[in-house]
């Protein structure tokens, strides 16, 4: 039963999202701005985005392409900030690099459950409705809704940043019937200005202009939704980092004013902060699944991560990884054994004597 109350249903929906865990919640109409839209198709026709078919597709763009009935857009976000430094492992070779965001339990299990509960609790209270609920898992453009609904702006490397929580947000969307009315996170706008920090530390170049991300050279994309192997130019770029990149944004100044520490939920692992290369090149199928289940990585693959490893194991310069990496030589999977007789040649060089 609904309690009367002369509050807005919007500042008690602001009130429960942060009782849920939520530092930040928007609200805006169901719509993305023309200019977004555009650019989006822009960057699909460059081929930017390399073979992630999926972003193609008639109802990727406007909201109402996939939910005709949409009206209110609520966007949320999770904080993610790192207690380790995202630059922890840059001078121990030996051990791989996996992106903070995947340092602990899978992002998806900690929001999907309680977006449901905030949607379930917003439709009770506004008496009917109808909504659905989103995770990066649809054709939903979250970043430019949560522009439109003042939780940060897009920065020059194409992800969200906010005042508040600087580039550590993960970004989980309500579509509603409901005509809420539209507001965001006070002293939630800025701007990037001058700064193009996270275009210099790009390893790869991939932030081909501002605003501009060639995902076929970005290392998160390489190394978690890639198939089969690398170009062998990007592998040396590649470094330790075996499970996605934080460079970009752990070098926006922004990030000096992210207070939320990460949710609770969200705890790392202390296995995967500093993992040892040797032992993640050991991993069969059953040994990769048993260390990562309930983890981000777990759903790129054992394949994928070995070939990661591997490259990462290349660049490494240790030749007493040599065995290991030799081991997988004759992998079933292509990739794999491509990146392994990569690997070994590397460190073979690199082990040979000088020449008297």
């Amino acid at each position: 039963m609904t309690i009367p109350t002369s509050e807005p249903l919007e500042s008690r929906l602001r009130r429960q999202a942060r009782a849920l865990g939520f530092v930040a919640c928007g609200i805006a109409p169901a719509e993305v701005a023309p200019e977004a839209v555009r650019r989006l198709k822009a960057w699909l026709a460059a081929g930017m985005h390399g073979g992630m078919a999926w972003m193609e597709g008639s109802r990727r763009g406007q909201p109402r392409d996939m939910w005709a009935d949409a009206r209110t857009a609520v966007v949320l976000g999770l904080p993610y900030t790192p207690s380790v430094d995202p630059f922890r492992n840059a001078r121990r070779p030996d051990r791989g690099t996996i992106s903070v965001y995947a340092l602990g339990r899978d992002y998806h299990e900690v929001i999907k459950p309680r977006l449901k509960r905030l949607a379930r609790w917003l439709l009770a209270e506004a008496g009917g409705g109808d909504a659905r609920v989103f995770v990066d898992t649809a054709p939903l453009m979250e970043k430019p809704l949560a522009e439109a609904a003042g939780i940060g702006w897009q920065g020059k490397h194409s992800n969200l940043v906010s005042r508040c929580h600087g580039s550590w947000l993960f970004l989980a969307t309500i579509l509603t019937t409901l005509p809420l009315a539209p507001g965001g996170e006070p002293g939630a706008v800025g701007a990037c200005g001058s700064c193009s920090r996270c275009i210099a530390a790009c390893p790869t170049g991939a932030i081909v202009a501002p605003y501009v991300v060639d995902a076929r050279r970005c290392i998160s994309y390489l190394t978690v939704e890639h198939r089969g192997p690398v170009e062998e130019a990007l592998r040396p770029m590649l470094g330790n980092r075996i499970h996605g990149c934080d460079d970009c944004l752990a070098v926006c100044p922004w990030n000096r004013f992210a207070r939320a520490p990460a949710d609770p939920a969200l705890a790392l692992r202390e296995g995967s902060v500093a993992p040892a290369l040797a032992e993640l090149l050991a991993l069969d199928e059953a040994g990769f699944r048993a260390r990562f289940a309930g983890t981000p990585v777990r759903r790129t693959g054992r394949d994928r991560f070995a070939r990661n490893c591997l490259y990462a194991a290349g660049n490494s310069g240790e030749p007493d990884l040599l065995p290991a990496v030799e081991r997988l030589a004759d992998d079933p999977d292509p990739a794999v054994a491509d990146a392994a007789r990569w690997a070994a040649q590397r460190l073979r060089t690199r082990a040979r004597p000088a020449a008297a």
